[in-house]
């Protein structure tokens, strides 16, 4: 693994690690600043595009407020270095509080591609999309047999 690799890779933990933690001045951290010309952007599952780094922060402090609990366990981690931008593409297992509150649970899954930029501080997250992983009737079986 390079060195720009695990440095990508640390601050992706760092980006889910502020979500599960509910920590807006990391998520603030792990964000790139925006340019004269571009601006960062993200897409949450089923949710429009945000551009705009105020914009984009302000949707993670809402998901952040009106969320109890959430944890990810990240798979299929791949990521790609071009120079001074990186792709890192990955699968969120996502577990989260239910409907009932802290009482039940209810599980997910996303496709993620986060895009991070080399900055004077280091690699910066300046898109992330998320798209949810529906899943079909034989993945329910599957998870319903492995309950038993």
């Amino acid at each position: 693994m390079s060195v720009d690799t695990a440095a990508i890779e640390t601050v992706n933990q760092d980006f889910y690690t502020a979500i599960e933690d509910a920590d807006l001045d990391k998520m603030t951290e792990v964000w790139a600043e925006d340019t004269a010309d571009e601006q960062v952007s993200c897409v949450h599952p089923g949710w429009t595009l945000l551009a705009g780094r105020s914009e984009v922060l302000r949707s993670w402090a809402l998901i952040m407020a009106n969320t109890t609990y959430i944890q990810f366990v990240l798979t299929d981690v791949s990521t790609t270095v071009l120079g001074d931008v990186a792709v890192l593409t990955c699968v969120e297992n996502i577990l989260t509080a239910g409907e009932e509150g802290e009482s039940s649970f209810a599980a997910g899954k996303v496709v993620a591609s986060n895009v991070y930029v080399r900055t004077a501080q280091g690699w910066r997250l300046w898109m992330h999309h998320g798209s949810p992983v529906l899943q079909s009737d034989d993945d329910e079986e599957e998870e319903d047999e492995l309950e038993r």
